[in-house]
């Protein structure tokens, strides 16, 4: 690469205007940060109600069956592949106005979504709401350019913790408004939601004052955001498809050959949509390291959790399993030979409380996302005092031994909760870690995009922790035997799976390769030299 062809990346940029709220009033900077971190809960707002929704979302799409799947999965490949794009763009164009487009895009397809009977349409309106994941990446740049360097640190660690509602309030009104009323009412919540936001963000946040000086490189985003999206398509559905099908395999080659052509075009571009010498860098590189490690955690964690504590209890099982024995022998079970049915299954599946979404929320939910709430400012404001490299050490470590714990003794209500408040103190860590380390390692005007790239990363090595908890579970269904005394067994039948029902062996083993990956994740971080001096707000590194 020669000198005269990255002339907008060697050339000096003017000096970096001052912060738009130098010298506001506390109300004045809590109310900014307040409605931009109500406005970046958006995405985890929606994933927390509809994602476990999906069960009640499925009969109004008949013939949907497993496909149903595909709402969630559309959600994080429309984020993914968007997230560095909008990030990119928000250096070139302004960070409000893209948090705005992004708002009017997950309005719109929230509306599709709460009206359509059409299964077609419905993954538009999901794919259109998924553009708002770029939102904290976005929000991440925008503090540093508008706050005070003393908030920007603390406020960064609130970005993805949030305020609540996607912690505390998403898992308990969800859960209610799925007891009492259709799941459209969640997208009708959602849509009040954004509709109360979106105005507040316009009319009380200023712009960036700053702006990077080049034209967008669309060919570079579009190679960067459709190899990230093949990647994911294999990722989300290996399992069903098959990991080793050539089928299968030909969306995770085409998209790592995408991502190789992404990185020799921007190698020759004069106006990369990201300078590679930068991304390449060793403190970017082991922040992205750490990042990933911790993302599947994060994946494990998110996918298991739900499903583990909504595993019917063994006793609700096997009440569940002579119901359906009973039902199916056509009256030849009598009254008298019901008590004598017993119920064998494959292996044990202590994990199960039989808990309700609202359940899952008020044993598990609550405690992980309200302690991450806490712990997100409270990190960032330690990192300003010590560097974020501190916190990305807490934030591995709790990774590992909660989800140790997880493996072996998440038996009961109370179990569960504390494990929780141990998880939720390192997911609050780790994401203000994180982003602030990228603040302290890349330059103001490749902030967008270098927050772009983490984002990325994030949704990769989520999908990655979710694939291999997904194999981990296919490998381990429940099944169940019914033996009758004086009964042969040929007539009993041997063992019968329970769709949708996965053992203890399957979740322990899902949660042990992330505890596995917290603790490489927890070596990076110690060995890491970046991040050892106190987080300046992006100052340090201009």
């Amino acid at each position: 690469m020669t000198q005269a062809q990255v002339p907008d990346l060697a050339s000096p940029d003017p000096e970096p205007p001052l912060p738009r709220l130098e010298g506001a009033s506390r109300l004045r900077i809590f109310t900014v940060i307040g409605i931009v971190v109500l406005f970046a809960e958006i995405a985890a707002l929606q994933y927390t109600m509809v994602a476990s929704a999906a069960r009640d979302i499925a009969p109004s799409f008949p013939g949907v069956g497993a496909n149903i799947s595909w709402m969630v999965i559309i959600f994080g490949l429309v984020g993914a592949a968007t997230t560095p794009i909008f990030g990119k763009m928000s250096d070139l164009w302004g960070k409000r106005l893209m948090m705005l487009i992004a708002g009017a895009s997950f309005a719109v397809g929230t509306l599709i979504c709460a009206l359509t009977s059409s299964w077609a349409l419905f993954l538009v309106g999901r794919a259109l709401e998924a553009v708002a994941i770029s939102a904290p990446t976005v929000a991440y740049g925008l503090f540093r350019d508008i706050l005070p360097r003393r908030y920007i640190p603390a406020s960064i660690g609130v970005i993805a913790t949030g305020l609540g509602m996607s912690a505390l309030v998403a898992p308990l009104l969800g859960g209610w408004l799925l007891d009492h009323y259709s799941w459209r009412s969640l997208f009708w919540f959602l849509l009040i939601f954004v509709a109360v936001v979106v105005p507040l963000l316009w009319l009380l946040v200023p712009e960036t004052p700053l702006r990077t000086h080049q034209k967008l490189d669309v060919s570079g985003a579009l190679l960067l955001a459709t190899g990230v999206g093949f990647v994911l398509v294999y990722l989300s559905n290996g399992a069903t498809w098959g990991w080793g099908r050539p089928t299968a395999w030909g969306w995770m080659a085409g998209g790592v050959v995408l991502l190789l052509a992404f990185i020799a075009v921007e190698r020759r571009t004069s106006q990369p949509i990201m300078d590679l010498r930068l991304l390449f860098s060793p403190k970017v590189t082991m922040v992205l390291l750490a990042a990933m490690l911790g993302s599947i955690v994060i994946g494990v964690q998110g996918y298991s959790i739900p499903y583990m504590l909504q595993t019917p209890s063994h006793d609700q099982l096997t009440h569940l399993v002579t119901g359906q024995v009973v039902a199916a022998s056509h009256g030849q079970l009598t009254p008298a030979l019901v008590p004598m049915v017993h119920i064998g299954f494959n292996g044990l599946m202590a994990y199960g409380l039989g808990a309700t979404l609202l359940g899952y929320g008020l044993h598990s939910a609550v405690f992980s996302g309200g302690t991450g709430m806490l712990a997100g400012g409270a990190a960032g404001e330690w990192a300003r005092k010590v560097g974020p490299r501190y916190p990305l050490i807490l934030a591995m470590a709790t990774f590992t031994v909660s989800t140790l714990l997880y493996a072996f003794y998440a038996h009961s209500s109370w179990q569960y909760a504390v494990i929780a408040v141990v998880f939720g103190l390192g997911f609050g860590s780790f994401y203000a870690a994180a982003p602030n380390l990228i603040v302290e390692a890349v330059p103001a005007r490749q902030q967008g995009i270098s927050a772009g790239m983490l984002g990325v990363v994030n949704s990769l090595a989520t999908s990655v922790g979710t694939a291999a908890l997904t194999a981990f579970l296919a490998a381990n269904p429940a099944k169940f035997k019914v033996t009758i005394p004086g009964v042969s067994a040929s007539l009993t039948g041997g063992y019968n799976t329970l769709p949708g029902l996965y053992t203890d062996a399957g979740y322990r083993n899902g949660l042990l390769f992330a505890a596995g990956a917290g603790f490489i994740g927890l070596v990076v971080a110690v060995l890491m030299r970046h991040g050892r001096r106190p987080a300046t707000g992006g100052e340090a590194s201009g």
